[in-house]
């Protein structure tokens, strides 16, 4: 594997840029990153060569989006953002949790991924990747720097002693909706045990909303608490009236691709093929803008 140029060099620079947002000692910081604190420590002093495998640098670029021979998509303060950021704002600060429930293709995940890069002790879970209990916890543990080996229950008293230590730390859990019914029960007691000490804020599309009215509706054990526990209301930002509907998308578009699109003369083209409705009468999202930004590129 050939590596571009400097990438290692970018990659360390943005590891210790992210260092200071972490409120946990440099050995905790490591293990979010998957690497020891003697590795950490070198890469302190500049050491790039021979330390990680390049496997483990393309993980950990990832992870910070570092661009490699890929478009770098950049953060525009759109309404969904400015909404989900104020979520966080008032969830952190008063140790309180949310949820967000809105339309796949808005930037959520976008949003969740560079809060956490950019704000101190704020961390993300994708839960399309760990659905179980087992990986739930791993993942979490990793997420905030506690070991995430060894017996089950030691790591999950790891994590919530931990996650009270830290100062103002807030979860934000991606694809809630992906977690199975034991992972998703275990939120109430990760919640419990940390109350007003930890924020936690999930995040999914429409069935993550169904996922939970079902729960619901069938008197599921922990589905009723675990929806009061965060707020007992969804956040949303999609209009439910068609006409508003397209205003919204076609000014979530602009907002994006302004600050994406290298050449604007062909921004009005782009918006246009994305608010085209398809046979179900959905319009195209900021996936679709994407791909139609680089087709024209």
């Amino acid at each position: 594997m050939n590596l571009p140029k400097n990438f290692k060099q970018d990659v360390s620079t943005a590891l210790l840029a992210v260092r200071p947002n972490y409120s946990g000692s440099d050995a905790a910081f490591a293990k979010q990153w998957g690497i020891n604190g003697s590795v950490f420590s070198r890469i302190r002093k500049g050491e790039t060569e021979g330390i990680l495998r390049d496997a483990q640098w393309l993980t950990i670029g990832r992870q910070l989006n570092i661009s490699m021979n890929q478009r770098e998509w950049k953060a525009a303060k759109t309404e969904v953002f400015t909404i989900i950021e104020e979520d966080i704002d008032f969830c952190q600060t008063h140790g309180k949790s949310k949820m967000f429930v809105d339309d796949c293709g808005i930037g959520k995940t976008f949003t969740a991924k560079y809060l956490a890069r950019t704000r101190k002790n704020c961390f993300y879970i994708d839960a399309s990747q760990c659905k179980t209990r087992h990986l739930f916890t791993r993942a979490l543990a990793k997420a905030i720097g506690v070991d995430a080996a060894g017996k089950l229950a030691e790591v999950k008293e790891d994590i919530k002693y931990y996650l009270k230590t830290l100062p103002q730390p807030i979860i934000i859990i991606d694809e809630a909706g992906d977690l199975d019914r034991p992972a998703f029960l275990d939120l109430k007691e990760y919640w419990n045990a940390t109350e007003n000490a930890c924020a936690w804020y999930m995040m999914g599309a429409e069935g993550f909303r169904e996922f939970i009215r079902r729960g619901m509706k069938s008197k599921k054990v922990g589905f009723r608490e675990i929806f009061s526990r965060f707020s007992e209301r969804y956040t949303s930002v999609v209009p439910t009236d068609l006409q508003e509907k397209q205003s919204f998308y076609k000014q979530l578009i602009t907002d994006v691709l302004k600050v994406n699109a290298p050449d604007n003369s062909q921004l009005n083209e782009i918006i246009r093929k994305c608010l085209t409705k398809d046979e179900d009468n959905r319009i195209g999202g900021l996936r679709r803008a994407e791909s139609l930004l680089i087709l024209h590129s």
